[in-house]
């Protein structure tokens, strides 16, 4: 029996790619001058938080927070190291724990409030249309239908015209390379710019489709509360969101379980579906920085493991 490989995930930053591991996480990326950076942060052991991690529908939500901490601190760097001018590279070695630290207790807190208040704005604003209809379609299950309809509408134009800026593009197009990267590591193929290319830039494990499940979740969660009056249904709204967050998470990793099943891999279809507009197939240079990220990932959890099996072996 073939050993397990472990399980990575990524995320797309600015002109680079994220990658996280048991013990480390790495970012690199393409700065102005073609050259590649890198930024690299050690996971903490956090005994308590790992300990919440195994519970079944509560994981969700501390994954998610801590992947929005985490991601925050990666995506700022990649900004601030994208636009850097040469000139001011001394500057920045100066200035460089400051800086670490105002990313830990600053950027980690910015990235999780901004998921916050983005979930926030994606559950109130398709509750107040859906109620606009209530004269026409009164009924609770029509409400709560209507809403979800509102909710994917809300969230499809957004991507779309969010997608059609310069940059978003391009980090779009970094998602692509993540999954295709991710994709070539899995199905066991060497990490070169041609066997990464070939493979899919959709992937069952990515967040675009948790994002999808929320939506499809909510609607069968929300069948369990009153639809009015409004100002309950949005409170209620509002408290079930970690019960959503929580349910999609496991969801997800269902359906990422049974994607080499035939019968049953549609199932993950529809977040693969909203992947089409999330990723954008990358060029040869944004691959090569996604596999130069994955690879020092690689290095680091290697070195981390062997370190781990020297203490045992001690």
């Amino acid at each position: 029996m073939s050993e397990q490989k472990p399980v990575y995930g990524g995320q797309a930053v600015v002109e680079g790619v994220m990658f996280g591991g048991k013990h480390h996480t790495v970012t690199a990326v393409r700065r102005k001058d073609q050259s590649i950076d890198y930024f690299h942060l050690p996971r903490t052991p956090k005994p308590a938080l790992q300990k919440l991690k195994k519970i079944p529908f509560l994981r969700g939500i501390i994954a998610i927070l801590d992947a929005a901490a985490t991601g925050s601190k990666h995506l700022n760097f990649s900004q601030e190291r994208y636009e850097l001018d040469p000139g001011e590279e001394e500057q920045m070695k100066e200035g460089a724990e400051p800086s670490k630290l105002t990313m830990v207790f600053g950027v980690a807190a910015v990235g999780v409030l901004s998921f916050l208040f983005g979930k926030f704005i994606f559950t109130v604003i398709p509750v107040l249309l859906a109620d606009l209809t209530r004269p026409v379609f009164p009924g609770d299950f029509a409400q709560i239908l209507i809403e979800s309809f509102f909710k994917l509408l809300l969230l499809l134009a957004y991507i779309y015209f969010i997608a059609l800026t310069p940059m978003i593009k391009r980090v779009f197009q970094y998602h692509g390379a993540e999954h295709k990267v991710i994709n070539a590591y899995e199905s066991g193929k060497e990490l070169t710019v041609e066997n990464v290319q070939a493979a899919s830039r959709l992937h069952y494990r990515c967040g675009s489709s948790f994002i999808l499940f929320t939506v499809i979740v909510g609607l069968f969660v929300y069948t369990l509360v009153p639809t009015e009056p409004l100002y309950a249904r949005i409170l209620n709204r509002l408290a079930l969101i970690p019960v959503v967050l929580g349910i999609s998470f496991e969801v997800l990793q269902f359906t990422n379980k049974l994607r080499d099943v035939p019968v049953l891999r549609f199932l993950g279809y529809p977040g693969l579906w909203l992947q089409l507009l999330t990723t954008k197939e990358p060029a040869d240079n944004q691959v090569e920085v996604a596999i130069a990220s994955f690879k020092k990932l690689l290095d680091l959890e290697e070195s981390s493991q062997k370190g781990l099996n020297s203490e045992r072996i001690v």
